[in-house]
C-alpha cells in the first residue's frame, strides 16, 4: 500500500533519461523498416512511436492496404514489389494473414521489432521537444508517455524524423514546404493550379458486416443529411467498406497539421451520413441486416510538411526514370494528386499519371540540408508536391526508409554524419549492403568481391531451356490482347507454337514487340507483325518471326483482341514468365492505355498487365530454339529478381533430385550462407481488406538441405516461404565447397533460385 500525503510543491512525473546510437521518431512503416534495418547491423535503435500500435496508415487504427511499385498491378512495372525488411513482412502477412486482417497485420509488425534485441521500442510516447547543441546538430528529443505517466529524454548522436509531420525536423528549425511549387521553379508541367488545390486531405474509413437479424442505424446529429452534397454519391456501393472509400477525403485547403481535429470530425460527419444513406434512404436492397462495425477515431494523413535534403525530387525525375548515382530504391507509384476539396468536389477523386516503369530514388534526399545528424523517411522526404504524389505511399516509403536505417549503421560504425556517405565512394557500400538485403536497387549488382560464389565453380543437375510451356490448361478467350512476357536473348529469331481454337473463319495477329528501354516492361515498339489465317475450330499454329532482339531483354509476344478466336494456357509456372494483357485496373486509373492531356510533362502509352492467381496462367506454348535464360551463372551476378532476364537458376521440371555444386580451387572459411528466392515480385501483397489466394508464393522453394562437400550438413530447411534465407552458421567451417540439394515447389513449378550468397 502507497499512501502519500499532501505536498505543497508540484509533484513531477517520472522521467527517465537514456543514450541511443539512434533515435527513430514516428513508427509507422518506415519507421519500423528503418528500425529494424539498423538493429539488425548492432546498432542500439530507440523508435518511438505516439500512437499504441505500429504501422500509421496501414495499422488497425487507420486501415489503409500498403502499396507501392506494383500499384494493385495495374502499370507495367513488372516483378517490382519492394525488397528487403518490407519484402520480408509483406511475405509474413501473407503467410499468416493472406485474407487482411488488420489486427492480424498489427502483430506482425510488432512481433518484428519485438523480435530486434537491439531496439527500444516505446509506443504511446509523443516528442514534444527537440533539443540543439549547436546550430545544425540534434542532441536530444523529449517524450511523454500518457499511459506511463512518464517523461523520456533520449540522447543520441543520429535521428531520423519519420513522423509523418516532420515534428523533429520542424522544431530544429529545417527548411520545410507546405503546398505546390509553381510550374516554373523546376518546370513540372503537372504542377497544379489554385483551383485544383496545393494539398491532398485526410481520410477516414469504416467497416461493416452482416448480422443475422436486422439491425437499426439511427444517424448522430451531426452527420451529414443531404447526400448530394458529396458530387460522387451516386458511386457509393452497398457493399463497399474500408479502402474503398479512399476518396471520403477532406482537409485539403486547412492545415493538415493544426486543423486535423476539425478535419476529423468533418470525415466523420461524411463518414455516417454516407452510412445513413446506405441504411435508410432505399437506394439500396438488402441492407436490413448490415450494421457498422468499426469506424476510424483518427484520420489516416497523406500530406503535411515536407522538408528540403541534399537534393529535392520532382516530377521529371519520375516521368523520366532518372538515373542517381546515389539511388537507394525505387518508385512506381503513379504520380497521384487529389483535388484539395476532397469528397467536396466535383472533380474525380484522384488523377494519376504513371511513368513507363519504375525509377530511381536518391539517398540524398533523405539527408537533411540542414542538420548534420538528422534523416528524414517517410512522406516528409525531400520532394515537390507533384513527385511526392509517387513518393508518399507505404510501401515506398518502408523501402526506401532501409537505406535510412542502414546509412545509420555506417554513420555509427565509422563515427561520421549522413552527408559524409556521399564522400569517398560510401554511397557504394550503402548501396551494396542493402542489396545483400535484397533491396535490389535498379541497375546495381550485389558486388562480386563481398560474395564467395563469385569465384567459385558451380554445377548444376539440370538446367531449364524452357521450349514448351505445358499445352494442359483452360481456353483464354482474346477478347482483350494477350502476350507472354519472355526472357529473350539478342539475335536468335524465335518461332513459337501454339493452340488456337477459332469459332468462324478470322485472322490471328501476332505482334512482336519491346520496351524502348531495355529494363521496362512497356511495350512501345513492334519489331514484327505477323498474320495468320484461321479456319474453324482447334488447331496448332505457328508463329515464325524473322526479325530478332538486338539486345538480352523481355519481350512480348502479343495476340491481339480478336472475340472469335481462343487461345491455351498452361497450368505450369516458371520464374520470370508471365502472361499479360492489354486490360483495364481501375483502381489505379488504368483504361488500358494512358492518354495524357498535352503539355503536362507525361507519356502517352498501352498498359499491359497481369492477372492475380489464381487467374493469370501462362500461354501454353512451344518455343523454337528453347529460352536459354535459367543457368548457374544467374546465382552470382548480383541480381535478386528479373530484371532484364530471368537471373534465375531454374532445373528442369523433369528433374527428380535438383541441386546446385559451388566449388573453390582452395579452401574458403564460411561464417554465413544467404538464398534469395522467388517470392514472385510481381505480385501486389496489398497489407489488408484486398484478400490474396495464397498463403505461400507458388514459386517459392520450401524445402532444401546445404552441406559442405566434406559431407558436414549445415542447414535443413522444411516449409520455408521467405524469399531471403539468412543462415549465420553456428560456427565458421572450411570448406571447398557446399551443395545446395534442393525440392520443386510442386509439380508443375521447377525450384529457383536467384542468388547464393557465401560469407
Amino acid at each position: 500500500m502507497i499512501v502519500q500525503g499532501f505536498n505543497k510543491t508540484i509533484r513531477t512525473n517520472k522521467q527517465l533519461d537514456f543514450i541511443s546510437d539512434f533515435v527513430i521518431v514516428g513508427g509507422g512503416l518506415a519507421g519500423v523498416c528503418a528500425a529494424i534495418t539498423s538493429a539488425r547491423k548492432g546498432v542500439k535503435t530507440t523508435l518511438i512511436q505516439d500512437r499504441p500500435v505500429l504501422g500509421g496508415n496501414a495499422s488497425s487504427e487507420v486501415r489503409l492496404w500498403a502499396l507501392g511499385a506494383t500499384s494493385h498491378m495495374g502499370n507495367n512495372n513488372r516483378w517490382s514489389r519492394e525488397g528487403g525488411v518490407v519484402n520480408e513482412i509483406f511475405v509474413e502477412n501473407l503467410y499468416r494473414n493472406k485474407e487482411g486482417n488488420p489486427v492480424i497485420f498489427d502483430t506482425i509488425l510488432i512481433d518484428k521489432v519485438l523480435a530486434e534485441k537491439n531496439i527500444t521500442l516505446l509506443l504511446n510516447t509523443a516528442v514534444y521537444d527537440t533539443v540543439k547543441n549547436g546550430d545544425h546538430k540534434i542532441a536530444s528529443v523529449k517524450a511523454y508517455n500518457s499511459q506511463n505517466a512518464t517523461f523520456y529524454n533520449i540522447s543520441a548522436p543520429l535521428f531520423c524524423d519519420a513522423s509523418g509531420d516532420g515534428i523533429v525536423a520542424f522544431q530544429a528549425g529545417a527548411s520545410f514546404r507546405i503546398g505546390a511549387e509553381a510550374k516554373e521553379e523546376f518546370g513540372e508541367l503537372f504542377a497544379p493550379d489554385i483551383a485544383y488545390g496545393e494539398l491532398l486531405g485526410h481520410s477516414i474509413f469504416f467497416y461493416t458486416k452482416r448480422a443475422s437479424k436486422p439491425v437499426k442505424y439511427v444517424a448522430p446529429e451531426y452527420a451529414l443529411k443531404d447526400i448530394t452534397k458529396v458530387p460522387r454519391y451516386k458511386i457509393i456501393e452497398k457493399d463497399d467498406t474500408g479502402c474503398r472509400f479512399w476518396w471520403l477525403e477532406y482537409g485539403g485547403r486547412k492545415d493538415t497539421i493544426h486543423d486535423t481535429e476539425e478535419i476529423k470530425h468533418e470525415l466523420w460527419k461524411v463518414v455516417y451520413g454516407v452510412w445513413d444513406y446506405i441504411k435508410n434512404s432505399g437506394e439500396f436492397e438488402d441492407v436490413e441486416n448490415l450494421t457498422l462495425e468499426w469506424v476510424g477515431n483518427i484520420p489516416g494523413k497523406r500530406e503535411s510538411r515536407r522538408f528540403e535534403g541534399l537534393y529535392m525530387m520532382k516530377q521529371q525525375d519520375v516521368i523520366e526514370q532518372k538515373r542517381f548515382d546515389d539511388a537507394i530504391g525505387y518508385g512506381g507509384w503513379a504520380i497521384d494528386l487529389h483535388p484539395a476539396d476532397g469528397v467536396y468536389s466535383d472533380k474525380s477523386g484522384c488523377t494519376q499519371w504513371h511513368s513507363k516503369g519504375i525509377y530511381d530514388i536518391p539517398y540524398s534526399s533523405f539527408v537533411n540540408k540542414d542538420i548534420d545528424n538528422l534523416l528524414m523517411a517517410g512522406r516528409i522526404i525531400s520532394a515537390s508536391h507533384v513527385a511526392f504524389g509517387s513518393t508518399r505511399v507505404m510501401a515506398t516509403t518502408g523501402f526506401t526508409a532501409q537505406a535510412v536505417g542502414m546509412a545509420a549503421a555506417i554513420c555509427v560504425s565509422e563515427g561520421i554524419q549522413p552527408a559524409d556517405i556521399l564522400k569517398n565512394g560510401k554511397i557504394k557500400q550503402l548501396q551494396n549492403e542493402l542489396n545483400l538485403i535484397g533491396q535490389s536497387i535498379p541497375n546495381i549488382p550485389i558486388d562480386a568481391e563481398s560474395n564467395l560464389v563469385s569465384k567459385a565453380t558451380v554445377t548444376a543437375s539440370s538446367e531449364l531451356a524452357l521450349g514448351t510451356i505445358d499445352f494442359d490448361g483452360d481456353w483464354l478467350s482474346l477478347e482483350t490482347s494477350a502476350a507472354a512476357l519472355l526472357p529473350l536473348k539478342k539475335e536468335i529469331k524465335y518461332n513459337f507454337k501454339i493452340a488456337v481454337n477459332a469459332t468462324e473463319k478470322t485472322q490471328l495477329e501476332v505482334q512482336l514487340r519491346v520496351a524502348e528501354k531495355q529494363y521496362n516492361y512497356t511495350p512501345d515498339i513492334t519489331l514484327e507483325t505477323v498474320i495468320i489465317d484461321m479456319v474453324p475450330g482447334e488447331q496448332m499454329v505457328e508463329v515464325p518471326f524473322s526479325k530478332a532482339l538486338t539486345k538480352d531483354q523481355y519481350a512480348f509476344v502479343c495476340f491481339m483482341a480478336n472475340e472469335k478466336l481462343k487461345i491455351q494456357e498452361s497450368n505450369q509456372l516458371y520464374s520470370g514468365v508471365l502472361a499479360v494483357f492489354n486490360g483495364v485496373n481501375k483502381a489505379v486509373s488504368n483504361n488500358g492505355k494512358q492518354t495524357p492531356p498535352e503539355n503536362i510533362g507525361v507519356d502517352a502509352f498501352e498498359f499491359w498487365i497481369p492477372k492475380r492467381r489464381p487467374a493469370g496462367k501462362n500461354i501454353a506454348m512451344e518455343i523454337s530454339p528453347a529460352i536459354d535464360a535459367y543457368g548457374v551463372q544467374n546465382i552470382s551476378n548480383g541480381f535478386v529478381r528479373p530484371w532484364g532476364t530471368a537471373n534465375s537458376w531454374t532445373a528442369a521440371l523433369d528433374d527428380k533430385n535438383p541441386s546446385l555444386k559451388i566449388e573453390w580451387q582452395e579452401v574458403e572459411e564460411l561464417s554465413e550462407i544467404s538464398l534469395f528466392l522467388d517470392t514472385d515480385y510481381d505480385h501486389a501483397m496489398e497489407t489488408v481488406q484486398f484478400g490474396h489466394y495464397d498463403d505461400v508464393i507458388p514459386f517459392c522453394l520450401r524445402n532444401y538441405k546445404i552441406t559442405s562437400v566434406e559431407g558436414e550438413v549445415l542447414v535443413e530447411v522444411k516449409d520455408n516461404y521467405q524469399g531471403l534465407n539468412v543462415h549465420k552458421l553456428k560456427n565458421k567451417i572450411k570448406t571447398k565447397g557446399v551443395l545446395i540439394e534442393v525440392e520443386h515447389p510442386s509439380n508443375n513449378v521447377p525450384a529457383t533460385i536467384f542468388e547464393v550468397v557465401c560469407q
